[in-house]
């Protein structure tokens, strides 16, 4: 693993930019994501009638085990997923500010630029909307066109790669969770690790973060702006 900023050779050869959305292209402290974990704790506990504790329980279960809650609620109990993802993405945006920084980065990359996301479109337009970036983005590819199969499957980025034409080996993935970069990794992809600013605060599940420190990922940052702009800014081309 390297947590050194990319030379300007390093990503000579990627013409295809991949990034998840949550806690990826907004910063994990800001707490978007909460309000979508609360709606999940709240269709499982209806759903199951059980109380907030032993749902949230459940929740967090099905999220391990199967990557995703929903995927976990359609194996184990056959829930309508679009139902489901109506429901859980029914949040507050205005928790988001826009990031011209951060924009400015994403449209001067050389290539074509995806959002990968275990949740859903309309969810991944609102969010890059608020944050000012949905423009720069060729496409988004979400749970829906992955069959409702979830990273980290092998079988969703083969999808994922064959739908949008892309050579792996001229790919980079960027991503918060170290679990959903092992298979780009193994596919030749170059990988990206997103983590909370200056590592002050680790959210989330503690098994989110099992392997940080693998050998799958080849950057790590908290500042995804930051590290975008320093690669353009030893790079030869840019995205007019």
């Amino acid at each position: 693993m390297s947590n050194h900023l990319p030379n300007r050779d390093d990503f000579s050869a990627v013409t295809n930019w991949v990034f998840d959305l949550d806690n990826t292209l907004y910063p994990r402290h800001t707490d978007l994501f909460a309000q979508i974990d609360r709606k999940m704790t709240a269709y499982v506990a209806e759903l199951l009638r059980l109380p907030r504790d032993e749902a949230r329980r459940v929740q967090k279960e099905y999220y391990r085990d199967h990557g995703t809650t929903l995927n976990g609620l359609i194996r184990e109990h056959g829930i309508d997923a679009n139902d489901f993802l109506e429901k859980v993405h029914d949040i507050d945006y205005s928790w988001l500010k826009p990031d011209p920084a951060l924009g400015a980065a994403i449209r001067a990359l050389p290539g074509r630029k995806f959002i990968f996301t275990n949740g859903d479109v309309g969810h991944a337009e609102r969010t890059a909307t608020a944050l000012g970036i949905l423009d720069h983005f060729d496409e988004i590819f979400d749970i829906l066109a992955a069959d409702l199969t979830p990273k980290p499957a092998a079988e969703t980025y083969d999808r994922f790669l064959s739908l949008h034409d892309i050579e792996s080996t001229d790919a980079v993935m960027f991503e918060d969770l170290p679990r959903n970069l092992a298979v780009p990794k193994s596919l030749g992809m170059r990988t990206v690790l997103i983590v909370p600013h200056n590592l002050d605060t680790l959210l989330g599940e503690d098994w989110e973060q099992h392997g940080a420190d693998g050998d799958h990922i080849d950057y790590v940052t908290d500042d995804l702006a930051g590290f975008l702009d320093h690669y353009l800014e030893n790079s030869e081309t840019r995205s007019p």
